[in-house]
């Protein structure tokens, strides 16, 4: 397995988390805009543990998910990577791709260019051979993202983890096939 602690795209870098990503990270998670498809805002704390969670993949699994931060000037943006799919929910034997960035780095392509190399990195280097995502049904921004990454719509499904008669618990299942012809 080639080392996966960092990636790079044109424009972006995919790497380990380090200290100086928790305060950036939990002002994003602390954002209501950023958050407004998930329940709640996270508090420092949970940020903190979620960023500690996303990291640990890389040792548990051998993929996790991503710091995510600018090649120009080392600005963090967020995240991206590969996680398990939450249990539950269709696909839950599957892993899934996401994404979460700062408000400032929306409508410049980046959370697309980060995902492709995630997935790319999932077929390739971790050798799956399907790639979910998932989200509410609202959050037509991520829906649009998926799609530009290939990915077709599979089914909608109530998130269990999501309270009942929330707007956000109807949620929809992008699915992406590893490409014939890869090895």
């Amino acid at each position: 397995m080639s080392d996966r602690s960092r990636l790079e795209t044109a424009r972006l870098v995919l790497r380990r988390w380090t200290p100086d990503d928790l305060a950036p990270f939990a002002a994003m998670n602390a954002d209501p805009e950023v958050m407004r498809y998930f329940p709640a805002p996270l508090s420092r704390t949970a940020s903190d543990a979620l960023a500690a969670r996303a990291d640990a993949g890389f040792e548990e699994r051998g993929y996790g998910l991503w710091a995510l931060s600018l090649r120009s000037d080392g600005s963090f943006l967020g995240f991206t990577g590969l996680n398990p799919m939450p249990p539950g929910v269709p696909g839950s034997d599957g892993v899934e791709v996401g994404w979460r960035l700062a408000r400032p780095y929306w409508g410049h392509g980046y959370a697309t260019e980060a995902a492709r190399a995630a997935i790319a990195d999932g077929f390739e280097a971790v050798g799956l051979t399907r790639i979910d995502s998932i989200t509410a049904v609202l959050n037509e921004p991520s829906q649009r993202v998926m799609r530009r990454l290939g990915m077709s719509p599979a089914e909608r499904f109530e998130h269990p983890r999501v309270p009942e008669g929330s707007p956000l618990r109807p949620h929809i299942r992008y699915v992406l096939e590893r490409p014939d012809g890869m090895d």
